[in-house]
């Protein structure tokens, strides 16, 4: 289609009758992405703010068509990288995002914690040289301000401001920790995220892929130690933890205990921003979220509270 055809078709969505209209949309969303500089440019030739809407929710779902696409790709990969998965998120809000900015930024936080990285430490004193740079020299902190902020599920805005919710902190940890060899995996705590430190050995865990972890954990596997993110990487242990969850009134599952999935850390991660929407009342956008959390295997009208949100 040339753009003579194309302009043409964003004249006629102008249109009053709901047929016309509902035909043109579905044209181009036919077209797929391919078609959004265009009409980006279209846009702001526009003068009518209807107009303009209309338009603009087209390009918005056009967007989503393929984010939701790329979601499936990443859920149905091997390794579910969890660097994939956050940078999905984040283009929900951000399509533009360059995924090279955010490798950067954690290649960033990773040389500044190798540059002060013994490997001759011990595993306390590793974890102590990861939170005196990210949490002293960078500055990270838990957002208790906007605690329900959706910006605190997209972590270029957790990377540039500094401060999240316990998962996104908790992920910024991993994605730094793991690219230094340092075993630090996510636990699937309910109404909170943390860390565990896991026993290292031979070939280092990190180098296993997640789907790996769980059999290893029943084979031969030991947590040392977990961290809590959200709060400058305080060190706790099982005792503690469990204690937490008696506090809670929340059974003890082996599930809450050990390391989860890169897929369960972006799954929660998307049940925070529903939740988020939520409370904002932008039912759109929370419906448009519950439906990539089900084709990552969510069952349907979950209950956050069951599978697991920091969003109480």
């Amino acid at each position: 289609m040339n753009e003579s055809e194309l302009r043409s078709l964003v004249v006629l969505l102008d249109d009053d009758d709901p047929e016309v209209f509902s035909h043109i949309e579905e044209r181009l969303l036919s077209l797929g992405t391919q078609v959004i500089p265009f009409l980006e440019e279209e846009w702001g030739e526009l003068k009518d703010m209807v107009h303009q809407q209309r338009l603009e929710n087209i390009i918005h779902k056009l967007q989503y068509n393929a984010l939701f696409e790329e979601f499936l790709v990443w859920y149905n990969s091997k390794e579910q990288d969890l660097l994939e998965g956050v940078y999905l998120i984040t283009k929900y809000r951000f399509p533009e995002y360059n995924k090279q900015n955010l490798i950067n930024t954690i290649e960033k936080l990773r040389l500044d914690v190798w540059l002060e990285m013994n490997y001759e430490l011990s595993p306390y004193e590793k974890v102590r040289i990861i939170n005196y740079i990210l949490y002293q020299v960078h500055g990270f902190k838990g957002n208790v301000d906007n605690y329900h902020d959706p910006s605190n599920s997209f972590i270029n805005q957790v990377l540039e401001s500094k401060k999240g919710n316990p998962i996104l902190l908790a992920t910024v940890y991993i994605l730094v920790a793991q690219k230094l060899n340092i075993p630090v995996f996510g636990v699937n705590l309910p109404q909170h995220f943390v860390l565990a430190y896991m026993e290292e050995f031979g070939k280092s865990n990190v180098e296993m892929k997640f789907n790996e972890i769980e059999e290893w954990l029943n084979q031969s596997g030991k947590i040392l130690f977990y961290i809590n993110a959200f709060n400058g990487g305080a060190i706790f242990t099982k005792s503690n933890l469990e204690q937490f969850l008696q506090q809670i009134h929340i059974e003890a599952k082996q599930d809450f205990l050990v390391p989860c999935s890169n897929l369960d850390i972006v799954k929660r991660i998307l049940r925070n921003l529903a939740s988020s929407y939520e409370k904002l009342n932008k039912t759109a956008k929370q419906k448009e979220i519950l439906k990539i959390l089900y084709a990552l295997g969510e069952p349907p009208l979950a209950d956050f509270h069951d599978f697991g949100s920091e969003l109480e």
